[in-house]
């Protein structure tokens, strides 16, 4: 049996931090990858779609040593040869990115796979494909990506709680005003991006969100 590297960081993550220079305030996806690091964030994503391939893996190389010595989980956005040639963890990937299942054989199922999902039918496709968590969203509005779909919102979440067994990801437009409202439906893990990295002090948001999601429901 294969264990996974990071695996274990992901199922107990809280939040799930994940790049966006554009809104870094002037910050490069280092620094900002640094800053998640020292606030505890167990899990990271590398998103970026405007620079060059070069580019990106030589940010993902320098995140990957950052993340490999602090013990956290390192996932690459869409590119399965980024990561595999940066020795990420894990891959994310699209509904129209490549199919999980060719991914694991070209992986050899050694590393973790994500899948954004935004309906119970994909839920549902993911759950026979070989994937190890998927992201439920957009829930709320979301102008990070420039080719999101529409908010699914908390209806979708609360299908998923209640059928879907595999590990899930909540995103899209969660905030701090927000976030006990998503984590009360039953999302243990919450990614967010501009709460995050447009944040002035990145360790004060990230306390400021554990100190949300550590409220009890009234």
């Amino acid at each position: 049996m294969i264990v996974k590297r990071g695996l274990d960081n992901l199922l107990e993550a809280d939040i799930y931090g994940i790049t966006a220079e554009e809104y870094s305030l002037g910050r490069s996806n280092i620094q900002v990858a640094g800053l998640m690091i020292e606030s505890g964030i167990k899990v990271i994503q590398y998103r970026e779609k405007e620079k060059t391939m070069r580019q990106k893996y030589e940010e993902c190389l320098a995140i990957r040593k950052m993340t490999e010595d602090a013990g956290v989980t390192f996932i690459v956005n869409d590119h399965v040869d980024l990561a595999m040639m940066v020795g990420a963890d894990g891959v994310h990937l699209g509904q129209d990115d490549l199919p999980p299942d060719k991914v694991h054989e070209l992986t050899g199922g050694r590393i973790i796979i994500g899948l954004s999902t935004h309906s119970p039918a994909q839920a549902e496709a993911a759950v026979n494909s070989r994937v190890d968590y998927i992201g439920v969203g957009p829930i709320y509005a979301t102008r990070t990506k420039k080719d999101v779909c529409a908010p699914v919102g908390l209806a979708y979440l609360d299908y998923v709680v209640k059928n879907v067994k595999l590990p899930f990801v909540a995103i899209g437009g969660i905030k701090e005003h927000n976030a006990a409202e998503v984590n009360h439906r039953g999302a243990k893990c919450i990614a967010m991006v501009t709460e995050i990295v447009g944040a002035e002090n990145i360790s004060e948001k990230v306390r400021a969100l554990r100190a949300v999601l550590k409220q009890k429901e009234v």
